[in-house]
């Protein structure tokens, strides 16, 4: 009796843990598998740079095998500018936008594009988001300088924003990205005119500042053409990693411009592929840890909270936030046209 028992309650242990390992396997499955019935296609408008779009592309096809995603790139007054004209016709070419900068998002939201949608991650966001689910940080670019040491001394360059237009020994030698064409630099000059006037555009206008594509004030930067530049911190980085080059970033000390790239998805009635379930799901992968590691491979800041890495040789991005520049959003939007004028009138046309 006392063997037949004990063989009983054995195969009574085996069949349980048996039936406990299955269960597990299929809901390690279920979970893995998850995005696979995301079908169909989606189209993304984006500044994103090519490359960093050919990574994430890559962890999309894994992430959701049945779904085309098909990526748009281009700068902010590109994407603008293609919008506008689509708009004529009531229908966007895009499902999906990620831009530059939250002021666009305020405008598409206004006019009544967006679709809402209450993301199952906001709640992880240590950055401010639209509240009924309009649009979402989905990346944080900083806006920086930098210098080449193997050319100048950093100690013979400005440490401040403040004196990168101030520092006559820079004159001829000091550039700066376009505001016509970059949704950041317009965010950069929203900043600056904010906490230093317009007298800031002045001075660097004094300084025969020049206005130039980030790939171009790198190169100058490195034949020592330009002595220090105003640049997007993820260009020094992937510099940095890919090409193990010299280039530093400078945080500075006045405050670090810290720019929020928003992702929105467009009402269906107004998208391209009217497939809203896919762009539900695109939002809330890329709010999601992995989708955030894709964005830090990509010399990005993430937008979660407590995020554990910064992108290749940056600043821990807790410390970034605590030295942010403040930046008015609402006033960008309302103000971008004035904005734009005041840059033309003091930098562009004194060039």
């Amino acid at each position: 009796m006392k063997k037949r028992f004990f063989w009983l309650v054995l195969s009574l242990m085996t069949l349980f843990l048996v039936a406990c390992g299955g269960e597990k396997k299929e809901e390690t499955t279920d979970s893995a598998n998850a995005n696979t019935e995301i079908s169909g296609k989606i189209v993304i408008y984006t500044s994103m740079y090519e490359d960093i779009i050919d990574n994430v592309s890559e962890k999309l096809k894994k992430e959701f095998p049945n779904l085309e995603v098909e990526f748009f790139q281009g700068g902010t007054g590109t994407l603008q500018s293609k919008i506008i004209a689509e708009l004529q016709a009531n229908k966007l070419g895009c499902d999906m936008l990620m831009v530059a900068e939250p002021s666009y998002s305020l405008e598409l939201k206004e006019k009544g594009i967006l679709h809402a949608y209450l993301s199952k991650n906001a709640e992880n966001l240590a950055l401010d988001y639209d509240k009924e689910g309009y649009w979402y940080p989905v990346r944080l670019l900083n806006m920086v300088l930098a210098y080449n040491p193997d050319k100048y001394k950093k100690e013979d360059l400005a440490l401040t924003f403040e004196d990168f237009a101030k520092r006559e020994d820079l004159a001829g030698k000091i550039s700066i990205p376009d505001p016509l064409k970059s949704g950041t630099a317009l965010a950069a000059v929203s900043a600056l005119s904010d906490k230093y006037g317009e007298e800031y555009f002045q001075n660097l206008a004094n300084l025969k500042v020049v206005v130039e594509s980030g790939s171009v004030a790198v190169t100058k930067l490195e034949t020592g053409e330009a002595a220090e530049i105003m640049i997007l911190e993820e260009s020094i980085l992937k510099k940095r990693e890919e090409e193990n080059s010299t280039l530093e970033v400078i945080y500075p000390e006045d405050g670090i411009i810290s720019i929020p790239s928003t992702i929105m998805t467009v009402k269906e009635d107004m998208s391209a592929n009217k497939n809203i379930k896919a762009a539900e799901a695109l939002t809330d992968w890329f709010l999601s840890p992995a989708g955030q590691e894709a964005i830090v491979e990509g010399w990005m800041h993430s937008v979660l909270k407590d995020a554990e890495k910064a992108p290749y040789d940056a600043k821990a991005t807790a410390e970034i936030l605590k030295s942010s520049m403040p930046i008015n959003w609402e006033k960008t939007y309302k103000d971008r046209e004035e904005l734009r004028k005041m840059f033309e009138k003091f930098i562009t046309k004194a060039n």
